[in-house]
């Protein structure tokens, strides 16, 4: 069993990417523990915890491209974009009855490709050191400039209306909203909260999240993880086994088996080359590649340039 690599967790809702790392240092009894992408205390799915030596490898998760499962509520806009936040307008409902499916398939479809992205003012992103989301709460609201994000694919999944018995927990404002479940697969740095205001302002509606799961990232899917209630019913030997060792934690990344005299050389920190160049893809001048021992672990992981020729240690592994 291994206290380095990672562990996946199904996060529920209610509660902050925070606490489910503080819950996850304390069942596992480990040193270090650290997420690799935060999600909000309403959202729900996967979330990829980094143990001991295993928190190093975050860094390398950050530009991953993530799936999530979302509904939109069609008709009602919040100052947060999502259904936790104060309703600021609700759409006549006329205007609701008037939106026909083709024309919201239509327009979400429209949706798909390289876009520039304005971030929620209620978000996590610092101005002067401040998350945007105590700002605005103070009333000094900051907009970020927009950001380049990519919606790699789009897809409703149902339309239906909701009503007033069908709300348990959530705001009995979005009662006769419109509800869009829809699949998304986006770039890093897409806020799904701002993909459901933009499909609300394309239709002249308005809409607001209204719930949120993430389902694949890094080469993990939630069939991976673990819930938090399933840990807790574990034995510590038990969690133990369900961290993923280090070298198996990033298979999306190359792997060069190391032999003695490499080994020797990371050992010491000294620079080195490779007999057989390494491959690339078109226009690709940086990449990196973790370097493994005879038995599997992971030992470095190393950037290589290309325009320069020359190769960097961004985490060195043996003891």
């Amino acid at each position: 069993m291994t206290q380095n690599g990672i562990i996946a967790i199904d996060k529920p809702e209610g509660i902050s990417s925070a606490a489910v790392v503080a819950i996850v240092k304390r069942k596992l009894g480990v040193k270090k523990v650290g997420h690799t992408g935060t999600l909000d205390p309403f959202a729900t799915g996967l979330m990829l915890c980094g143990i001991n030596k295993g928190t190093k490898l975050s860094q390398f998760f950050l530009g991953s491209s993530k799936h999530y499962l979302a509904e939109v509520a069609l008709g009602i806009e919040t100052d947060t974009q999502d259904y936790t936040g104060q309703l600021v307008n609700r759409c006549d409902p006329l205007v609701l009855d008037s939106l026909t499916h083709d024309t919201i398939i239509e327009t979400v479809e429209k949706l798909r490709g390289i876009q520039m992205q304005k971030p929620p003012l209620y978000s996590a992103l610092k101005h002067n050191g401040k998350p945007l989301y105590k700002l605005a709460r103070e009333g000094k609201p900051v907009q970020k400039p927009s950001r380049m994000i990519e919606i790699h694919s789009i897809e409703i999944l149902n339309i239906q209306k909701e009503s007033a018995a069908d709300l348990i927990s959530k705001p009995k404002f979005l009662s006769d909203a419109i509800l869009l479940t829809i699949s998304v697969h986006c770039s890093s740095g897409t806020y799904i909260r701002t993909l459901a205001h933009d499909i609300g302002q394309q239709l002249e509606c308005g809409g607001c999240l209204s719930s949120l799961r993430r389902t694949k990232t890094c080469g993990f899917s939630i069939d991976d993880a673990i819930s938090l209630s399933q840990l807790e019913d574990m034995s510590q030997e038990e969690t133990l086994t369900r961290i993923l060792p280090m070298a198996q934690s990033i298979p999306f990344m190359p792997v060069i088996q190391a032999d003695d005299k490499m080994m020797e050389t990371i050992r010491f920190g000294r620079t080195f080359r490779f007999q057989q160049p390494l491959s690339f893809a078109d226009g690709e001048n940086l990449t990196d590649f973790k370097i493994i021992d005879t038995n599997g672990e992971l030992v470095a992981i190393v950037e290589y340039n290309r325009v320069l020729d020359k190769y960097y240690y961004c985490c060195v592994f043996i003891n």
